[in-house]
């Protein structure tokens, strides 16, 4: 378990350049003022041109955002830097630029391009350097098992031999608190805790490596950390409102040329409409461009009518396209104005299948804690969902985004939702 000298001082060095204040320092000086000094050949030219001090007070602004962004969204399961370093600079530095136009101030258009591009080749850079040094390793206390588990091929498991802290100081250590550990192990545990390493259960390691909260038993769940938070629920509400009424006079042409395509593709009304469960489990009336043929009754689908197969032949032509770029799902914009749904949530059911898996599956409900979503954590890691076992692990993924409910992982699951539109990933 000793670690030499010189693998030390490396893991030291790698630490502290994988610190949020080095990373900052790193970027302010290559994307701040470096293109201020090419641009105007020194610091007092520059303060002399116009728009420049707003332009480079921007830049800090919009570099720390994009930092603290890609850090907090990059914390989830399934989620690698690489990956997101273009969408959370193109959300920061487009903040800025939207505030700097709102409040009417003068900028520089070159040098916050200047900026913007440098901060996305500093953080590709360090992205490219640090991603193969920084593998995570749990040390494994032994009673936690690991068979049968699909582990992922960025961490590192360490089964340990000896209740003897790792010498190693970006160790975490795994154990299974329910176990009954022999007394050497358990005062391991406390030595580690007490010299500030990470000590975690078995249970939050398993979900932070699978986007998932286990839900075998309700004496389990600790509901008490899995209350929404109360703060960013207000606040999202307002979000989703806003945005919804700024986007729709945009969508409004959109949704004129779908319907008209719907119409002219098959039979039937462009708009399908049907009962579904929202928040605190209160029927409401979702809406939705119609992808399938139409049906002869106005009955509301049984549990195997309400569930979309595999290469489904109720789908029509312009259906399958819609249903892979999502775009199906954008009349739900008017349940978003309407109080019944946010952009961002767990999906809603139909009335029938909700029954049914209320039926099957223990405290199924609790799932309509928060306002059911237009896209969500469960439909960006996992897709479509037809048998049980599926939506056993649905549920799983629906308790870990209300567990974790923030607008750090709705801006994840609204950056996997755009790749996903692309992609037609989990489409039916």
């Amino acid at each position: 378990m000793l670690m030499t000298r010189e693998p030390q001082v490396r893991i030291a060095r790698i630490s502290a350049l994988n610190a949020l204040p080095a990373q900052f320092l790193i970027g302010f000086s290559v994307a701040v003022l470096l293109p201020a000094y090419g641009r105007y050949g020194d610091f007092q030219t520059a303060l002399d041109a116009p728009g420049f001090s707003n332009s480079f007070v921007g830049a800090m602004v919009a570099l720390a955002l994009g930092m603290i962004m890609l850090r907090r969204v990059t914390a989830f399961p399934g989620t690698r830097t690489f990956g997101y370093i273009l969408p959370s600079f193109i959300g920061s530095f487009g903040m800025v630029l939207a505030a700097l136009f709102a409040l009417r101030l003068e900028y520089s258009r070159f040098y916050l391009a200047s900026a913007f591009l440098a901060s996305i080749a500093v953080f590709f850079v360090l992205s490219i350097y640090l991603m193969p040094r920084t593998r995570r390793r749990f040390y494994v206390v032994p009673g936690f098992d690991l068979q049968g588990l699909t582990l992922p091929a960025e961490v590192e498991w360490i089964r340990m031999r000896t209740p003897t802290v790792p010498d190693d100081p970006s160790a975490f250590i795994a154990a299974d608190f329910r176990q009954d550990h022999d007394p050497k192990w358990d005062r391991m545990l406390a030595e580690a805790a007490v010299q500030g390493r990470t000590v975690l259960h078995s249970k939050q390691v398993l979900e932070s490596l699978t986007g998932r909260v286990s839900i075998e038993h309700l004496s389990e769940n600790n509901f008490g950390s899995l209350m929404p938070n109360l703060a960013w629920r207000k606040a999202k509400r307002a979000v989703d409102q806003s945005s919804a009424l700024i986007l729709l006079p945009f969508l409004f042409p959109l949704f004129l040329l779908i319907a008209a395509w719907i119409r002219i593709d098959s039979p039937g009304p462009a708009f399908f409409r049907q009962m579904r469960v929202g928040a605190g489990g209160r029927p409401f009336r979702i809406v939705k461009f119609r992808t399938m043929h139409e049906r002869k009754t106005d009955e509301e689908p049984d549990a195997d009518a309400a569930v979309t197969l595999v290469a489904d032949d109720r789908i029509t032509r312009a259906g399958r396209w819609l249903r892979r770029t999502r775009l199906d799902e954008l009349p739900q914009i008017f349940n978003i104005l309407a109080g019944q749904m946010s952009w961002i949530g767990p999906r809603p059911e139909a009335i029938s299948l909700s029954q049914w898996y209320d039926a099957e599956i223990p405290f199924y409900l609790y799932r309509h804690i928060v306002r059911p979503g237009i896209t969500g954590w469960a439909q960006v890691n996992q897709g479509h969902v037809t048998d049980l076992d599926a939506i056993h692990r649905k549920l799983q993924y629906d308790f870990y985004y209300i567990r974790n409910f923030s607008v750090w992982i709705d801006v994840l699951i609204a950056i996997k939702t755009v790749k996903i539109a692309v992609t037609g990933f989990g489409a039916k």
